[in-house]
């Protein structure tokens, strides 16, 4: 089996994993450390840990995002550089992609997902996926940026994310209970679910050379406008 390092930074968590030999270990930080000063420690722990060399590992897989835009920029930067240093390929893996992995993770009858994350400015990130039995996620419905509303819920999926609880004035439990199978708004992204699917990714082919790894931004503006931050409060205190 394939030596798999991964790292997630588009959330506020950030987290590096190893895949060694059917071994999972990982680390995370949150709090006052900023991912960039958090992440390279940790995978320098993780290394040691497992008595590796980043040169012993077969790919590096990272969040590609969607989700902070600092964040992702960070993960795309941090894996660019270690790859160049060490010559391995890059898998990208989707956050939401990682969502589902970890919410199949807490619920193994989850084989239809739906991925809602937190996008802040009043929109969520939200993909929609089916269980491959080889692994990974077909991809049902792409990575879009919606309103809450407007996420599509038809079929009852599972869903997960925190996108759930952010939003929860419009996935309140008795709006849940009608609309998905079960809810997980606490199975969120993490190093260790984009390492599982980086494994699978590059064992399918898909790892890519460093300069070809890019951020997924779904956003192109990151800030509102005072007056569009009036009518973005206003539209909720309607609904």
């Amino acid at each position: 089996m394939s030596t798999i390092l991964a790292i997630e930074t588009s959330t506020e968590l950030a987290s590096a994993a190893l895949l060694h030999r059917g071994e999972l270990i990982s680390r995370q930080s949150a709090g006052t450390q900023t991912h960039s000063d958090a992440i390279l420690p940790m995978i320098q722990q993780l290394l040691a840990d497992a008595g590796l060399t980043l040169a012993q590992c077969d790919a590096l897989a990272f969040g590609v995002g969607p989700g902070s835009f600092t964040g992702v920029r960070t993960a795309c930067g941090v894996v660019q550089g270690l790859s160049f240093g060490c010559d391995r390929p890059v898998v990208p893996v989707v956050t939401l992609e990682a969502a589902a992995q970890a919410c199949r993770a807490l619920d193994e009858s989850a084989t239809e997902v739906l991925a809602i994350l937190d996008a802040r400015m009043g929109e969520v990130y939200w993909a929609r996926y089916r269980a491959r039995p080889e692994g990974g996620w077909e991809v049902l419905a792409e990575p879009t940026l919606a309103a809450a509303d407007q996420v599509r819920t038809e079929g009852r999926p599972t869903a997960c994310g925190n996108g759930l609880s952010v939003y929860a004035a419009y996935f309140t439990p008795q709006l849940c209970a009608s609309q998905f199978v079960a809810a997980h708004p606490q199975a969120m992204p993490h190093a260790r679910q984009v390492a599982q699917l980086g494994q699978v990714y590059f064992g399918q082919g898909r790892g890519l050379p460093a300069q070809e790894a890019q951020p997924l931004y779904l956003r192109n503006k990151v800030a509102l406008t005072t007056a569009e931050r009036e009518l973005r409060d206003a539209a909720k205190g309607a609904a």
